[in-house]
């Protein structure tokens, strides 16, 4: 096994670990980038728990990226599609939604993508908060681990829609702030972290995870009470943060 596939199997584990309510049975899905030309994503209906280097499916990333710029495919198409995708013809049919991975992988320090429903999160996306939730910060740590802010998408149907929907959006948001996010929030669906390695973005999910059981409390005591926007870019150019982000290998 190469040490790519070895590593997002560790980070499939650590984000399927029950106690941690991020994802439960088939939930979620984990990518990550082999070289310019192939990506590794879980396969469709697998456990992230217990998943093995056999439910993880090599694709073509062109081929797959490919699919975004089809208009009017329907479902038995996109299935078909994303198995012709399979490098060599090997391995089970990668998840539906390796289309938003093979984009997201594409861009600049994006080496690993994760993407869960947490409960905790959840409830906030599933509720007339979630925008604030995504582009407002409450405490330090969570810009540390999550940036900023994030990517906020309206609920699309997932699969080829929901793909769009995240490339369009993630793009306008690299236009308007010049970097590229750390985390993306899915209107009644659930989160995608994205980083230059495993354990980023490991605590990307964990840190947002932390942030809505926050907000959930804070909202129940009167508030949530964010942190301003001054306050927030602060802690993101501060060195000792940035010092402590390598450390962390974030």
């Amino acid at each position: 096994m190469n040490e790519p596939i070895s590593q997002l199997l560790e980070l499939s584990h650590a984000i399927g670990r029950e106690d941690r309510h991020l994802a439960i049975l088939g939930e979620g899905n984990t990518s990550v980038k082999l070289d310019a030309a192939r990506f590794a994503v879980k396969a469709s209906g697998c456990n992230l728990a217990s998943l093995t280097e056999a439910d993880v499916t090599i694709c073509d990333s062109a081929r797959v990226l490919a699919l975004l710029n089809q208009k009017k495919l329907k479902d038995q198409a996109v299935d078909e599609s994303l198995l012709e995708a399979r490098v060599d013809g090997v391995g089970k049919k990668p998840s539906v939604e390796a289309m938003f991975h093979a984009w997201l992988l594409t861009l600049e320090g994006v080496n690993f993508v994760g993407h869960c429903h947490p409960l905790a999160a959840n409830q906030i996306l599933c509720s007339p908060r979630a925008r604030d939730f995504a582009e407002r910060r409450l405490f330090p740590d969570e810009v540390v681990c999550c940036g900023p802010t994030s990517v906020f998408i309206p609920y699309a149907d997932p699969g080829l829609p929901l793909s769009r929907e995240i490339r369009d959006r993630t793009s306008a948001f690299l236009q308007q702030h010049g970097y590229t996010p750390r985390l993306i929030l899915l209107q009644n669906h659930g989160i995608i972290a994205l980083g230059a390695t495993a354990n980023a973005v490991l605590a990307c999910l964990l840190m947002a995870t932390k942030a809505a059981a926050i907000f959930m409390g804070a909202a129940a005591l009167g508030g949530p009470n964010f942190l301003t926007p001054q306050q927030v870019e602060r802690i993101f150019v501060r060195p000792d943060e940035a010092y402590r982000q390598r450390q962390l290998k974030l």
